[in-house]
């Protein structure tokens, strides 16, 4: 199975025979498709999510899963990106606010540099932390966006990150116009615009507790 954001859109790519009760739905803003084998009817499906946001997921499905997953990444130019979610001494995590979102620090990688040394990087330059120390690989999520005419899928490796408590400057030549330290139950507590793929880091940060015990 395969899974990546268009927009607000979950597009879940999977064989035909791994369909299960889960993926049928009488919600009108779910869909469920067979793929035809022709790989204009994926970029229909692309389009549509690229205009609108009405639909919150669709899955496709095929006989042939790799064939089906090689046909969709063919419409787009991979781009490597790292970032991190921090958190300190108090429990409290470290987050942005750029272009309307709440987000988490992530960049693009350097030329021969690692995933995880881009992680760190980012972090510092986005937020202004020093001393993060790496403590484990979370999660990757896909998402896709357009620049020059070019559709281009981010794929973003995720860690989970250590520092003290300090003083945040934000980033703002990266449009970053805040950043916050807070606990989960303060992020949840009121209603923020916040990308789908941020919720799926800050699941597995969760998962990433009870795994080692820490609630």
């Amino acid at each position: 199975m395969y899974k990546i954001y268009i927009n607000k859109t979950l597009i879940i790519l999977k064989n035909t025979e791994d369909l299960g009760m889960a993926d049928s739905t009488d919600s009108r803003a779910s869909l469920v498709v067979h793929y035809t084998g022709k790989k204009k009817t994926l970029l229909n499906y692309i389009d549509m999510c690229e205009k609108s946001s009405r639909l919150t997921k669709i899955v496709i499905h095929y006989e042939n899963y790799e064939q089906l997953k090689t046909d969709f990444l063919s419409h787009y130019e991979i781009v490597p990106a790292a970032g991190g979610l921090v958190m300190n001494e108090l429990g409290e995590l470290l987050f942005i606010f750029r272009r309307k979102h709440w987000d988490l620090p992530k960049g693009k990688l350097e030329k021969g540099e690692s995933k995880k040394s881009a992680a760190v990087r980012e972090v510092m330059e986005e937020t202004g932390v020093i001393n993060v120390d790496l403590i484990s690989k979370l999660s990757v999520t896909d998402h896709t966006y357009k620049s020059k005419g070019k559709r281009l899928i981010k794929k973003s490796y995720w860690y989970l990150m250590k520092t003290e408590k300090q003083i945040l400057i934000p980033q703002t030549a990266e449009d970053i116009e805040i950043a916050e330290w807070m606990n989960l139950e303060s992020f949840y507590g009121e209603p923020r615009v916040v990308y789908p793929s941020i919720f799926e880091v800050l699941n597995a940060y969760q998962g990433w507790k009870i795994k080692n015990h820490l609630g």
